[in-house]
This record gives C-alpha cells, sequence and structure tokens, in this order.
C-alpha cells in the first residue's frame, strides 16, 4: 500500500513532487505485475486500488483533521486487508505507524528543516527511512534504519524532445514563496526575454496570499512580456517544455530533487538554476544547463543557453533519471525492508 499527503489527490496531473513519484512509482510497480493500493483522497486516479482516506479540502488547510482521518483509515484497511509493507508519501504517516505490524518505508520529500523535530522523536520500530538526493541524505544520517537512498525519475518516454526553440523561457511548478517565482520574472525582465509562468495556486492560505500580494501584481505590470498558464495540462507542460529556450528553477530552499528540471532535460531544454540543495545533482553545470547562486548570475547564464545541446540533457535523464531505473531502487529498498523487518519481529518475538 501506498500512503499520500492527506490533503492533495493523486493523478498524473498532480503538480506537487511527492504526489508525482508517488503515482510513477505505484503504476510503475503495477506494471510489473505487483497488487498495489494507494490511501488517498478520493478524487485520486491511480492504477491500482484507491482506498479513499476523505475528501480533499476546499478553502482551508485543516492539515490536523484531514492527518487524523488519513491515519485512521489506513489503520482500518489494514486490518481487513493484507499489506507485505507501506511505502509512505505522505510526510507524517510514519508517526502513526505503530498502529500497524507491517514495515512503513517513509520517503522524505522535503529538506530536513522542512520537518519538525519531533516528527523524528519515539520512532516506532516498523518505521525504515529513504532519502532522494545525496544533499538531502547528509542532513539524515542520524536517523535509525535509514535505507539507500533512490534518485527520483521520470517516464521519459513521455516526453519529445526538440531541437527547435522559441525566444522564450518558461517558469513551471507550485506557486508558492520557496519557489519563487516573482524571481524567474524579474530574471526575464532583466535579461530582456518573454516569459512563460505555468504553474498551479494550492487551495493553502499561504499560497493564495503569496499569489494576490506578490504574483499577481506583476503579471499585471508586465502583461506583455509574461503570460500565466494556470494549472497546464499535460500536454499543454510538454509542448511549454520542449519550446521553451531554457527553464528557471528560482527556489530559495534546499530542493532535495527537482522533477521538471528532469522534464525539461527529457524535452532537449537547458536549465538555468539558483544552486539550492540538490539542483546540482539534477543539472550538469555547462552540459545540460547552468546552476548559479543570484539573479544576476541567472541573467548572465540565460544568454549562453544555446551553448547547451539538447541531445546531451535528453541523454541524461534517460540514464540517470529514468523512472525505471526509479522503480528497480524501490523494488530493490522493498524486499530489504521486509527481509529486514522479518528478521526484527524475529529476533524480538
Amino acid at each position: 500500500m501506498f500512503s499520500a499527503y492527506p490533503l492533495l489527490p493523486v493523478s498524473d496531473k498532480s503538480c506537487g513532487g511527492a504526489e508525482q513519484i508517488l503515482w510513477s512509482v505505484e503504476r510503475e510497480m503495477s506494471l510489473r505485475g505487483h497488487k498495489t493500493a494507494v490511501a488517498a483522497c478520493e478524487s485520486s486516479k491511480v492504477s491500482g486500488e484507491l482506498l479513499s482516506t476523505g475528501n480533499a479540502p476546499i478553502g482551508d488547510d485543516r492539515f490536523e483533521v484531514r492527518e487524523a482521518e488519513h491515519s485512521a483509515a489506513i489503520a482500518a484497511f489494514a486490518r481487513h486487508k493484507k499489506f507485505s509493507m507501506v511505502h509512505d508519501h505522505s510526510g507524517s504517516y510514519w508517526k502513526h505507524a505503530a498502529q500497524l505490524d507491517d514495515p512503513v518505508l517513509a520517503t522524505l520529500h522535503l529538506p530536513r528543516a522542512l520537518y519538525a523535530e519531533s516528527a523524528f522523536n519515539a520512532l516506532p520500530h516498523n518505521v525504515y527511512f529513504n532519502c532522494i538526493s545525496e544533499s538531502q541524505a547528509m542532513s539524515f544520517r542520524d536517523l535509525p534504519r535509514m535505507m539507500p537512498l533512490v534518485q527520483n525519475g521520470i517516464d521519459v518516454d513521455r516526453f519529445t524532445m526538440s531541437r527547435k526553440k522559441d525566444e522564450c523561457l518558461l517558469w513551471m511548478g507550485r506557486i508558492c514563496p520557496e519557489k519563487a517565482p516573482h524571481l524567474a520574472i524579474e530574471a526575464a525582465k532583466r535579461a530582456g526575454m518573454k516569459l512563460v509562468l505555468a504553474g498551479q495556486v494550492y487551495p493553502f492560505s499561504y499560497h493564495k496570499m503569496y499569489f494576490e500580494n506578490e504574483v499577481r501584481p506583476l503579471l499585471e505590470a508586465s502583461k506583455s512580456n509574461v503570460e500565466f498558464v494556470e494549472l497546464p495540462s499535460f500536454e499543454q507542460k510538454g509542448e511549454l517544455l520542449r519550446r521553451a529556450k531554457a527553464l528557471l528553477v528560482t527556489s530559495l530552499i534546499a530542493e532535495t530533487s527537482s522533477l521538471v528540471a528532469m522534464e525539461a532535460g527529457a524535452c532537449g531544454t537547458p536549465v538555468v538554476a539558483l544552486q539550492n540543495g540538490a539542483l546540482a545533482e539534477v543539472v550538469q553545470h555547462g552540459h545540460t544547463g547552468f546552476t548559479v547562486h543570484s539573479i544576476h548570475d541567472m541573467v548572465a547564464a540565460i544568454r549562453d543557453v544555446g551553448d547547451i545541446w539538447p541531445d546531451e540533457c535528453r541523454h541524461r535523464v534517460e540514464t540517470r533519471f529514468s523512472s525505471k531505473a526509479m522503480a528497480d531502487g524501490y523494488e530493490r529498498l522493498y524486499r530489504r525492508v521486509i527481509e529486514e523487518h522479518r528478521e526484527s519481529m524475529a529476533l524480538a518475538a
């Protein structure tokens, strides 16, 4: 069974990285013949069985209420169904793992600073962890039962490469303060280029306030140079990534991965990113794009993206960040977690 973030539905249209990875891993496991189930919001669309834990909230965050509903539903499902293990992508369910006899593998999608330290206190004996990048793993070395990392990956075949690019930049992702799309607008303005801003404003209060107070005024002031594409379909997303001269990644947090940078690479599009967290592991500086330390440096790098060869961008994603490689890694991890938990239970008996 897979456990999702309790506030957001899971589907191939998901914008959040954890939801995209859960959808992709569960799909790969289902295609490989594994019987899968996903505990998630009612409107989720998955490959195996959907175990609804309630409705996604509209208009307010309600995290504590939804988390309680979500964990109680998983415990109820586990009493009536037999699972080999739970793969937790929720960011918090592992704290309730003592309700289960099955092992729980919790994939940590966020930087350490975004988790409350209390989340790692008094950990249930059946919880195992894994990270998704080298830079992230360094900050979690103190956790018990830490498994080998598995890098995120994408289904490369769903993206088409193009060597022909428009004279336009692209920013794509969740529209929120930590992703800082306002910086992409500023960088494009300084570089004298048009920008497409594509993404989703989640129905969370601080996301909506950020959009209304910081992003919308910039969009209205830059109508001739910035196009806003709200909640693009997968088809729109692919077209935007193929056509862009470069993808800008302006995250202000220590990113643990970057799916959108992988997707850009699969389309043969270079990435110019602020060098935070694992972005230097995804973007090969000077070969598939540039990692920079400031908006000033980003503007300079934008002028050099014509030197990046699209085929090299595609090749790096195919060889290092495919969903198949990710699924292979998780299959190995599942076997190891199940075996180690079985041995632990035998020793405790």
